[in-house]
């Protein structure tokens, strides 16, 4: 596992090990059931401090990306099928809404055309 800290970058150290732990995850980088560092471990590695790498540890956590096994240590998850289903709950919960607020299809699909160009900076 590389990571690589930007400390000039404006974005909080905490965020960057938690997204580029997630992206090496979803991408196959660190496979299922790979054993990821200790809080402490990690934490000297990166020179940071250790409440920012379990800052990070609990956020990939909670998104289903990293699960914890106790005094046995902290793995990655199945997290592809955990962002699935997570995704798709989202999706169902805003098409749900978009019909109630009167949208028709067109108009609900390129809010979210819209949002996705916005986030994902696509033209």
């Amino acid at each position: 596992m590389t990571l690589k800290i930007r400390i000039d970058d404006g974005t909080p150290p905490y965020e960057q090990v938690r997204a580029q732990i997630s992206e090496q995850a979803r991408s196959g980088a660190l496979p299922v059931g790979y054993r990821l560092p200790t809080v402490r471990g990690l934490a000297e590695s990166l020179g940071l401090a250790a409440n920012t790498v379990a800052k990070a540890y609990r956020a990939l956590e909670a998104d289903g990306v990293i699960e914890t096994r106790g005094r046995n240590g902290t793995f990655v998850a199945a997290a592809g099928s955990a962002a699935q289903r997570e995704a798709v709950a989202g999706a169902q919960e805003y098409a749900a809404r978009a019909r109630r607020l009167g949208l028709s299809e067109a108009d609900a699909l390129g809010a979210v055309r819209d949002a996705l160009r916005a986030v994902y900076g696509e033209d």
